[in-house]
């Protein structure tokens, strides 16, 4: 039977996340927007994000070009580590990377904040008041974080690729114009564009699964760190699912 009720729970979540994304196709985008709103969120949900992207990426690029100097060394083909590099984190590892950590700090502070507000009955107040909370609350973020996470990730490759830049410089000299040139002539149309695409989705389902969890949120204010964790893990898994998904459609239409 254990494995009945868990099959039936994840059904019935799967089928309430689906009606709540529905809702804000069928009213979030409609007039009248809540602009003001909207640029407060990206400033919170894009700026105050860009010192943690910035250092995890930094950090990244780094680590990855220390991690496979080794190896290159081995088979003689050192000379091949800035391309090895660049491609890697444009293509996948900086796309995802930064989703994973958007997905920790923002999932959760979304989570937590309409958690708050649904159990202090301030999201009831406002729909007593007149004002749309759906519209003003989700509609606004989730749209915030899809529009944020691609320029953040396009931030964080290029300070990944600086770090990677500072790890070849550790243990031989380059310069930076042939770093970077060898970077640029090594990447194609269809390594950038679906990886910048896929970022507007991953924005998506940060966005909607912490609205989601935070607006759904019950049992009081225990409920409120329940949302917020659940909300940061199953983002980082439907973070992974739609990259598993991109990279299948971008090979079968032969992008790779």
């Amino acid at each position: 039977m254990l494995p009945i009720a868990i099959i039936r729970d994840f059904l019935d979540e799967t089928g309430t996340l689906g009606r709540f994304t529905g809702r804000f196709f069928s009213t979030g985008l409609k007039p009248r927007f809540e602009f003001k709103e909207l640029l407060n969120q990206c400033y919170i949900i894009g700026y105050k994000s860009l010192p943690l992207i910035a250092l995890t990426g930094f950090i990244m690029g780094l680590v990855l070009t220390m991690q496979l100097r080794p190896s290159l060394v081995d088979y003689g083909v050192e000379s091949q580590l800035p391309v090895m590099v660049g491609i890697a984190i444009v293509r996948e590892i900086g796309p995802v990377i930064t989703a994973l950590i958007f997905a920790g700090k923002i999932a959760s502070s979304i989570g937590a904040e309409l958690g708050s507000m649904k159990v202090t009955e301030q999201i009831d107040a406002m729909e007593v008041s007149g004002t749309n909370p759906f519209k003003y609350l989700v509609a606004t973020r989730a749209l915030a974080t899809t529009l944020m996470l691609p320029v953040l990730t396009v931030m964080g490759d290029a300070i990944s690729l600086l770090g990677a830049y500072i790890g070849v410089n550790i243990r031989s000299v380059t310069s930076f114009y042939l770093f970077f040139t060898q970077i640029f002539h090594s990447l194609t149309f269809g390594d950038a564009l679906p990886a910048f695409i896929k970022t507007f989705f991953f924005g998506f389902a940060v966005g909607m699964i912490g609205c989601y969890k935070g607006y759904t949120s019950s049992k009081g204010t225990r409920g409120v760190g329940s949302s917020a964790n659940s909300a940061v893990v199953l983002s980082s898994v439907v973070i992974f699912i739609i990259d598993l998904l991109a990279v299948q459609l971008t090979d079968l239409l032969g992008l790779n």
